[in-house]
């Protein structure tokens, strides 16, 4: 068991030689021994690789949590349990309001539980999608919420790593709190306890994160620091006040060569102010990006961009007002209302788990948006060799005469293009290749229909998040590499 096996390099940890920083440790969030039967689940806050959030009201209290749920075999299987345990200690010992809390844990025969922090007014990144974008008033409170957990971050010496809208949560009343630290980094002189057998990885340069918010010198494999969250902030900022990520393409290679290249296009109704603080974060060199220089956190909350910010009480200040939730559409299916929500016959150790053979395609459907190649789900990487890497991938239906199925279609930087049937993972299709446009093309028929054209045969597909433009220029961009 994972948690016995953390409390046993506890012990280990204590008779270290370095006593002062653990003979006293013990865990402010306790392993509990509750069940999944104990909490009311409801909607699904989010999916990873490994992990779903839940919604969660304990029923004998009446609390609600954000139940992160993660799957042991899994965990085990993709070696990710040390990445569990940091993830557990750190969120342990961080003690800030512009943080999530973690409650308490518990586990069973398949699964491992974290109660988190509700934030019952959602991801950031919902507000910049129902707003189109935010006014700078509102974009400047936020980007001080997150600046100001970010210095708490960075003084305990931990670097988070994957700041993004996705990962900043609002709270019910609208204040912004950073989650997610299961790519955190602690550095070599940090305040957190690190327990045996409890780390990110052995090397800060290990590539992590989100495509379109990594730093360059990430991509270049330099070693982690305090800027690589700072550039992530200013690209979050850029995000706030246009409506998308300042290094947006069609795939994760054109996003990384915009990265590379520093491709910044600020729109023209940016205020001087907010293009000159995000071409500062945005700097090539993350020594001098503000928040990193020598004079520390002073030199961002100096900045124009703050004039008049009192930085002592912003979580006393009124934060923007939160855009509701749109009602449901009537065009749903009643797969994606099954999906919205979970009860304990899914999960824990009163599932029969019989249908493990099907849940993940089901899973797989529930995803609105592919938040990183990093976290694409890990029943696809069968289907790649050793250094292949995702460009593109999403569920979408192949057009025939007279039906249509649903496929996994899948681009690679090899390059490899196949489709694989979702339910029995097996590859039902491999696009041949060439690097002739006259030998395989791309036709957009709309925005969600394409054609891939090859001199034996026309295949169409239908996606339903009408990115067929994308799909045509991340092969068109493999083509003319």
């Amino acid at each position: 068991m994972m948690e016995q096996e953390l409390d046993s390099k506890l012990r280990i940890d204590k008779s270290s030689p370095n006593p002062q920083r653990s003979k006293n440790f013990a865990f402010r969030a306790p392993q509990e021994n509750f069940t999944i039967q104990d909490f009311e689940l409801g909607k699904i806050y989010g999916v990873g690789s490994y992990s779903k959030v839940v919604r969660a009201k304990k029923k004998d209290t009446g609390n609600v949590y954000a139940l992160k749920i993660m799957d042991k075999k899994f965990i085990t299987k993709e070696n990710k349990t040390a990445y569990v345990k940091l993830e557990r200690i750190v969120l342990d010992q961080l003690d800030h309001p512009g943080i999530v809390r973690l409650f308490f844990t518990f586990q069973d025969t398949f699964s491992l539980y974290m109660a988190l922090e509700s934030c019952e007014g959602g991801e950031l990144f919902d507000q910049i999608t129902r707003k189109g974008r935010l006014s700078e008033d509102e974009a400047r409170f936020y980007a001080a919420e997150v600046a100001d957990a970010l210095e708490y971050i960075h003084s305990m010496g931990l670097i988070h790593r994957d700041i993004k809208p996705e990962n900043l949560l609002l709270t019910a009343d609208g204040h912004i709190k950073i989650a997610d630290f299961g790519s955190v980094k602690p550095m070599q002189d940090s305040r957190i306890t690190v327990l045996p057998n409890a780390a990110s990885d052995d090397k800060a340069c290990t590539f992590v994160g989100t495509a379109a918010y990594v730093p360059p010198e990430v991509l270049n494999s330099s070693p982690a620091t305090f800027g690589n969250d700072l550039w992530a902030l200013g690209c979050t900022l850029y995000q706030m006040l246009s409506g998308t990520s300042p290094f947006k393409d069609a795939s994760e290679w054109l996003i990384f060569q915009r990265i590379i290249a520093r491709d910044i296009r600020f729109p023209n109704y940016f205020s001087n102010e907010a293009r000159d603080l995000i071409d500062q974060l945005l700097d090539i060199d993350p020594r001098r990006r503000p928040g990193a220089v020598p004079d520390g956190y002073a030199s961002l909350k100096n900045h124009p961009f703050f004039t008049g910010l009192d930085w002592d009480n912003l979580r006393l200040q009124t934060p923007p007002r939160l855009a509701a939730e749109p009602k449901a559409h009537s065009t749903r299916s009643s797969g994606e209302d099954q999906d919205s929500s979970w009860n304990p016959s899914h999960i824990g150790d009163s599932s029969a788990r019989t249908n493990d053979g099907n849940s993940s395609s089901s899973e797989a459907g529930s995803i609105t948006r592919l938040a990183s190649i990093d976290s694409f789900d890990s029943k696809w990487k069968q289907f790649l060799e050793p250094g292949e890497s995702v460009l593109m991938i999403s569920n979408v239906k192949k057009i025939q005469k007279l039906t249509s199925k649903k496929v996994q279609l899948i681009l690679t930087n090899k390059p490899k293009l196949i489709y694989v049937d979702p339910s029995k993972l097996v590859v039902k299709g491999n696009i041949i290749w060439s690097d002739n446009s006259n030998d395989l093309s791309i036709q957009v028929i709309s925005p969600s229909q394409f054609k891939i054209c090859t001199p034996k045969k026309v295949m169409s597909f239908e996606d339903a998040k009408q990115r067929a433009m994308q799909w045509k220029k991340a092969i068109e961009a493999l083509q003319n590499r």
